[in-house]
């Protein structure tokens, strides 16, 4: 008897209602200040504070170490129009790759004007991308002139607080323009406390591009494909990963940067150093080598990081999460609560 073919998944079956009223807009009062959801073999609500009662010792954390740059910029067209430019990545210092957005898209040769007279010149189209060529060193430029980029769907201005608290209190390595946002409950405090109960530390980095907060464009989700972004995995970290599960000790992921940039690494079989890019597309079936726990944030309906916490977790399982957490009011997206997940019995880990 023939075997029918698997019906392919669908973004649409990645999708929950939201209201909006649910959406933070604003952070915590303070890092630690959010709700907490445990995922294991129940659903348990719990403070972010309680997050080091989950762990034993022996456990290692793995954050992602990337720092937002200030990457958005206003700008005046050679025609006087304004542009709205978000760096993608600085490719080198006087050359970014970068989102511009304009009621006509500027063409290779123009020039976009901004602060203190500095400009850039529009060298070429790459993709859904600009490079620009600029006329003083960029990652100064934009520590003195760039906004914090916030995601599209907070809907407002960056403000002076944004500064401090859209980027996690061990941020170190130039480069992202969205941050590794489950890394922002913790402040140093908590950090030291988990250090005295016995559970290490380690630092991956994964420069999160804007393409985290796009749309999937094809319904099959199979289809699609995410932007690459840059990574780095020491041998420092791998070995830390090596000796913690040789011990016994779980490897929690901070984040799914850090659970991206861990598999990547491990895409031989075996975690080892890596250093280059990865557009890695996690997906219900896929087997994790190097992650046993995370912690992660409620990530946007039928989104590629809500497929990654379902391939990690099990779909139903994280989708009647989400029901509860809508229930219960939880704060959503980059600034809202968290969850504390463990593998479902459907995941491959």
């Amino acid at each position: 008897m023939a075997l029918l073919p698997c019906a392919p998944m669908l973004i649409s079956d990645f999708d929950y209602e939201l209201p909006d009223e649910l959406i933070a807009r604003h952070p915590a009062a303070n890092r630690r200040g959010s709700r907490l959801l445990e995922l294991t073999d129940t659903i348990r609500d719990r403070r972010f504070a309680e997050f080091p009662d989950l762990l034993r010792a022996g456990d290692l954390l793995v954050m992602n170490d990337t720092r937002v740059i200030r990457a958005r910029l206003a700008a005046v067209k050679d025609t006087g129009g304004r542009a709205d430019v978000l760096i993608e990545r600085v490719q080198n210092e006087r050359r970014a790759l970068a989102h511009v957005r304009a009621s006509k898209s500027p063409k290779p040769g123009a020039r976009l004007h901004f602060a203190e007279d500095v400009t850039a010149q529009v060298m070429q189209r790459a993709g859904e991308f600009f490079v620009l060529d600029f006329s003083s060193d960029v990652m100064p430029f934009l520590e003195a002139h760039g906004e914090v980029p916030l995601p599209p769907y907070l809907a407002r201005d960056a403000e002076d607080d944004d500064i401090e608290r859209y980027q996690t209190v061990y941020a170190r390595a130039p480069g992202a323009v969205a941050a590794p946002t489950a890394g922002l409950h913790f402040d140093k405090l908590m950090l030291d406390e988990t250090l005295e109960a016995g559970v290490s530390h380690t630092f991956v980095t994964l420069h999160v591009g804007a393409g985290t907060f796009q749309s999937l464009r094809d319904q099959d989700i199979e289809k699609n494909r995410l932007h690459a972004e840059r990574v780095q995995v020491s041998d420092a970290c791998c070995e830390a990963v090596r000796n913690t599960r040789l011990a016994g000790g779980r490897v929690i992921a901070i984040g799914t940067t850090s659970v991206r940039a861990l598999e990547s690494a491990s895409a031989n079989g075996v975690i080892a150093p890596f250093a280059g890019e990865t557009d890695m597309f996690i997906l219900p079936g896929y087997r994790f080598r190097s992650v046993d726990a995370m912690i992660t944030n409620f990530h946007l309906p039928q989104s590629s990081l809500l497929m990654l916490v379902a391939a990690f977790a099990g779909k139903e399982r994280i989708l009647a999460a989400y029901r509860h957490a809508v229930r219960e009011k939880y704060r959503f997206f980059s600034y809202g609560d968290a969850m504390f997940l463990t593998p479902g019995a459907d995941s491959e880990v």
